[in-house]
């Protein structure tokens, strides 16, 4: 998309985050399942950390038994948003990107969210991230990833949508969906003002470039890193052929680690 970078997705999108996708996973059960996999006193690290939905519970929850949380994002303006939701600044956060930045750690846990590995869209760039975590991870070490599993064959086309409807607010999401690549690009176009007055318009574009359990699992052996286990939420849930998401745990493996 001309004039997306990496900065765009939060510009566009951190005064609405919270609103739109606080309920879009089981916050309780991803933070007791996170810290089951994670030994008191560990560092514990989230890509693409957005306004802190997860990392602020998980530093509060993990507090008491010496667990610090780190948090890195591209956007300052999401930053700016967790920032307000953790006064007690719980998180440390970094403004960067998610592969040429990371802290160096090292961390005993890793965990990218709610499809956000699928936000690096450039070519390797999700194996390359892969390879920086496993860098970053203690022996043993686990990198968790959450998201959606693609159709398949996968979609080809354009969509359109309404997200919201009311009297003085329209969301329309536009969706351009380019199989061969295995990516999709779009727009929420949100009209909003008084009824029978001129509107004001806002864009919020995003892009993602998908990737199959499979291609993850290939990324993660390239880099070091064994699947522990595959789970279809983090409630733990089986996870079948049918399954529409999954929560991967990648574990650095011994060989790596020496």
């Amino acid at each position: 998309m001309d004039g997306y970078d990496e900065g765009s997705y939060g510009a566009a999108f951190a005064d609405v985050y919270d609103e739109w996708y606080q309920g879009i996973s089981d916050i309780d059960a991803t933070i007791a399942t996170l810290l089951g996999l994670a030994r008191p006193g560990a560092a514990v690290l989230e890509l693409a950390v957005g306004t802190g939905r997860l990392a602020v519970p998980l530093a509060e929850a993990g507090a008491a038994t010496g667990i610090t949380v780190t948090g890195i994002d591209a956007s300052p303006e999401m930053l700016a948003r967790l920032a307000t939701r953790d006064p007690g600044n719980l998180v440390a956060t970094v403004l960067g990107d998610m592969v040429a930045d990371l802290p160096p750690g090292p961390f005993e846990l890793a965990f990218v969210a709610y499809n956000s590995l699928f936000n690096l869209t450039g070519e390797g760039q999700q194996a390359a991230c892969f390879a920086a975590v496993a860098e970053r991870l203690t022996p043993g070490g686990r990198f968790v990833v959450e998201a959606f599993v693609p159709d398949v064959p996968f979609r080809d086309g354009d969509d359109i949508a309404v997200r919201t409807l009311s009297a003085d607010r329209l969301v329309l999401s536009v969706t351009r969906n380019d199989a061969a690549a295995q990516s999709a690009i779009g727009q929420f176009v949100e009209l909003a003002g008084r009824p029978g007055e001129p509107a004001a318009v806002t864009l919020r574009p995003w892009a993602i470039r998908y990737r199959t359990p499979a291609q993850l699992d290939a990324d993660a052996t390239a880099a070091g890193l064994v699947l522990d286990a595959r789970w279809e939420d983090f409630t733990r849930a089986e996870f079948t052929p049918e399954s529409p998401r999954h929560v991967s745990v990648y574990r650095l493996s011994e060989a790596v680690a020496r």
